[in-house]
C-alpha cells in the first residue's frame, strides 16, 4: 500500500496485499458499523494518538527518572499503575495514567520502544484513518480496564493493551521485516507468532489471564472474520488439491515442476511447492520455485 524507507533500527516495506482493505471493511461485521459510525463522529477523531501517548511517557519517564537520581524510587509510577482496589479507594486517576507508564526506564530501551510503537501507530492510523485506529485502541482500554477489576488486587500495566497494536501492524504487514538487534531479519509475522504463543503460556495465571483476553479483544473483532476465512480457503485449497492433482504409480499425490517436468516420482524425496503468486495449482521443484515465470 506504501513503502516506507529504510530508517535506524528497521528495515520494512509497508505493502498492504490487494484486496485487503476491502476485506477488512466490507466482510467485517466491526468494519461494516465502523463506516456508519465515522460518518457521525468522526468529526471527533484524534489524529496522532500514537504520537500524545508517547509524549506522555516521556514526561513519565523524565520524572521517575529523576525519583530515581534524588533517591525517591519510582514511586510515581506505582501511583499510575491500575490497581482496582486503589481506585475504588478514590485514586480514580489512575483509570487513565496507567497507559502513559513507559515500557523500560533504561533510556536505549525506553527509546527502541517509542520508536517502534510510533512506526506501529502510525502505520495503522494511515491504513485504516483515525477513527477506526481510535476505535481500535478504545475498545482495548475499556476491555482492559474491565478485565482489571476482575481481579483487583493485581496492578494492571499497559504492556498487554498495548501489544494488540503490535498484533494488528503484524496481520496488516506480515511481511514487514525488523531488524532485530540491528543484525538479524524477522518478519513481523514469525514476531507475531511468538507474541501468540507468550499469551497462550501467560494465560495460565490468574493474575493476566483476564488482561490477556481483553488485550486481544479488540484483535478480534477486527479480524476474526479474515482468519475464518483464511481457514476456510486453505480448506477448499486442500480438497481441491485432492481431487485435482494426478497420483503417482504408488497412489501418492504426485507433484509436477511446471518448468522442468520433474515429478515426485522420479525424485521421492523431493520437496516440492506451491507458488501463491501463480493462477491456478503452479507447482515447482526446488531449483525453481524461486526462479520461474510467475502464471497469469
Amino acid at each position: 500500500m506504501r513503502e516506507a524507507k529504510r530508517i535506524g533500527y528497521s528495515q520494512y516495506r509497508l505493502h498492504a496485499p490487494p484486496g485487503r482493505w476491502h476485506t477488512l471493511t466490507d466482510d467485517t461485521k466491526i468494519m461494516n458499523l465502523l463506516p456508519w459510525l465515522e460518518k457521525r463522529f468522526g468529526r471527533f477523531a484524534i489524529p496522532n494518538v500514537t504520537l500524545m501517548i508517547i509524549v506522555g511517557q516521556v514526561a513519565a519517564f523524565l520524572v521517575a527518572t529523576s525519583q530515581q537520581q534524588v533517591g525517591g524510587g519510582g514511586s510515581l509510577l506505582d501511583d499510575m499503575l491500575l490497581i482496582p482496589s486503589r481506585v475504588l479507594e478514590g485514586e480514580v486517576w489512575r483509570l487513565f495514567t496507567f497507559v502513559l507508564c513507559p515500557t523500560s526506564l533504561s533510556l536505549l530501551w525506553a527509546i527502541v520502544g517509542w520508536y517502534v510503537f510510533y512506526l506501529l501507530g502510525s502505520s495503522i492510523e494511515a491504513t485504516w484513518g483515525a477513527f477506526r485506529y481510535n476505535a481500535y485502541l478504545l475498545i482495548g482500554y475499556l476491555a482492559t480496564v474491565a478485565a482489571a477489576f476482575l481481579t483487583p488486587e493485581f496492578p494492571t500495566t499497559n504492556a498487554f493493551y498495548l501489544s494488540s497494536v503490535f498484533l494488528a501492524f503484524a496481520r496488516l504487514f506480515p511481511n514487514f521485516v525488523f531488524q532485530l538487534f540491528f543484525i538479524l531479519p524477522v518478519k513481523v509475522k514469525w514476531l507475531a507468532l511468538i507474541q501468540w504463543l507468550t499469551f497462550g503460556l501467560l494465560l495460565r495465571h490468574p493474575s493476566t489471564r483476564w488482561v490477556i483476553l481483553a488485550a486481544v479483544l479488540n484483535y478480534l473483532l477486527f479480524f476474526w472474520r479474515e482468519h475464518y476465512r483464511d481457514i476456510q480457503d486453505y480448506r477448499r485449497r486442500k480438497t481441491f488439491q485432492a481431487k485435482a492433482a494426478p497420483k503417482s504409480k504408488s497412489g501418492r499425490l504426485l507433484h509436477t515442476c511446471k518448468t522442468c517436468g520433474l515429478t515426485s516420482d522420479d525424485e521421492p524425496k523431493t520437496s516440492f511447492r506451491y507458488c501463491s503468486e501463480c493462477v491456478g495449482q503452479a507447482c515447482y521443484c526446488p531449483a525453481h520455485i524461486r526462479n520461474h515465470e510467475h502464471v497469469e
